[in-house]
């Protein structure tokens, strides 16, 4: 077992690594969503299960980030709307958890969290996952209120702003939570 999550956070690395975008010419109008890679955050003792804050899934259901507790989760933040690197993302945690060997994916659930809580509704969620073909034993879309979300991007590390045309420049961040 512990050659096996050695193996995935090697892939985890790798595809963390192999992911990451890079400005290209002539794109200069399509990077509102995408930052300058940051230090990472230094580890608290305070864990993202102990949020009092609810979330809202894209089955319109209320839960507390302690729901997710109980197994690894392969979490990051996003926004539907994102044309340029929150596919990429959604792509990176779809390759890890593909790398995974099945009794082991079994085990882990994977969770996005919008930064945007007016466009990305329940219903804008739903068809999210739809589309991407994110499937619901394993997969979580959330979204929640802006402060719930300033404070959960704090705590993983994320920094984000929304622009005047409503898109995020946001850290490229994916997390496992243990």
């Amino acid at each position: 077992m512990k050659l096996r999550l050695a193996m995935f956070f090697v892939a985890l690395a790798a595809t963390g690594l192999a992911g990451c975008a890079t400005h290209l010419p002539g794109h200069a109008a399509k990077t509102s969503c995408c930052a300058k890679a940051e230090p990472p955050t230094p580890f608290t003792d305070k864990s993202l299960y102990q949020l009092d804050s609810l979330w809202t899934t894209d089955e319109n259901r209320q839960i507390k980030l302690s729901e997710l507790s109980g197994r690894p989760q392969i979490v990051a933040m996003f926004f539907a709307n994102c044309q340029i690197a929150c596919p990429i993302i959604v792509n990176d945690m779809k390759r890890i958890e593909a790398a995974l060997p099945a009794d082991v994916r079994a085990r882990v659930g994977v969770a996005l969290v919008s930064f945007d809580g007016k466009r990305d509704t329940p219903a804008a969620l739903a068809d999210y996952r739809h589309t991407r073909h994110l499937p619901a034993e394993r997969w979580t879309l959330l979204r929640g209120r802006p402060d719930d979300v300033l404070e959960l991007a704090a705590l993983l590390g994320i920094k984000y702003k929304e622009d005047a045309r409503g898109q995020f420049a946001h850290s490229n961040v994916i997390t496992i939570l243990k």
